[in-house]
């Protein structure tokens, strides 16, 4: 029997309750590139990896996700851009680990179903 190979991650599912709501979310706010919609299934590609907003139809049926940390240039900035979008930040940019001369920063934040997100940024330290 031959060694199991994973390749990549090739989607992600998140369990949303109003999909439009979702999709304006992912799509605007966070601009990720929007693919297509299938009845209640609507897919975006965040650089390889396709993240699938899947409609469910009862609020108990939603289950908290793994956080997602979206590795962006400006972290700040991107804090600044969802906050325009009155999305809600949880925790502002911060350091979480210093290597060499490497800080890595991030910051939490929401989505319309109250799924922890995060921006995550490695930022060179002169």
């Amino acid at each position: 029997m031959k060694d199991l190979k994973i390749n990549q991650i090739g989607q992600i599912s998140i369990p949303v309750m109003d999909l439009e709501k979702s999709i304006n979310f992912y799509k605007d706010v966070l601009n990720l590139t929007f693919l297509f919609q299938a009845n209640k299934l609507a897919f975006f590609d965040s650089k390889g990896v396709r993240i699938l907003l899947d409609q469910v139809t009862n609020e108990s049926d939603i289950i908290r996700c793994s956080i997602f940390y979206f590795s962006v240039d400006d972290i700040f900035e991107s804090v600044e851009h969802i906050k325009k979008h009155h999305v809600e930040v949880v925790d502002e940019p911060h350091v979480i680990a210093k290597m060499n001369d490497i800080e890595v920063w991030m910051a939490f934040f929401k989505d319309p179903d109250d799924h922890i997100m995060a921006f995550m940024s490695e930022i060179k330290v002169i």
